[in-house]
C-alpha cells in the first residue's frame, strides 16, 4: 500500500522504517542524521513553504513532511506491511 506524505508525494508503506516527530526539539543524533542525509542528497523536503512536522525514514532516503507524524502514522497503520 501507499502513504500520502503531502504535496502530491506518495511512497510505498513497505519502504517506511520510521516516522519521527520534528515539531518538538530533536536530539543531536537526529540532527546529525538529517545533516548527513542533506550532504548525501538523500533528504527530500516536500514541505516547501510549510513548516516541517515529520521525518519519514525510508530504506533509501528521508522525507520531511508538512503533515504531522501522528497523522502519517494513522495513515500507515491502516495497511499491513507486506514483505
Amino acid at each position: 500500500m501507499y502513504i500520502h506524505l503531502g504535496n502530491d508525494v506518495v511512497i510505498s508503506a513497505v519502504d517506511v522504517i520510521a516516522i519521527l516527530n520534528i515539531e518538538e526539539p530533536i536530539s543531536a543524533d537526529l540532527r546529525d542524521v538529517i545533516e548527513v542525509a542533506e550532504i548525501e542528497r538523500k533528504l527530500i523536503n516536500i514541505s516547501k513553504k510549510d513548516k516541517r512536522k515529520a521525518l519519514i525514514v525510508c530504506t533509501d532516503r528521508i522525507y520531511s513532511s508538512p503533515i504531522s507524524s501522528n497523522t502519517l502514522y494513522k495513515r500507515a497503520s491502516h495497511y499491513p506491511k507486506e514483505v
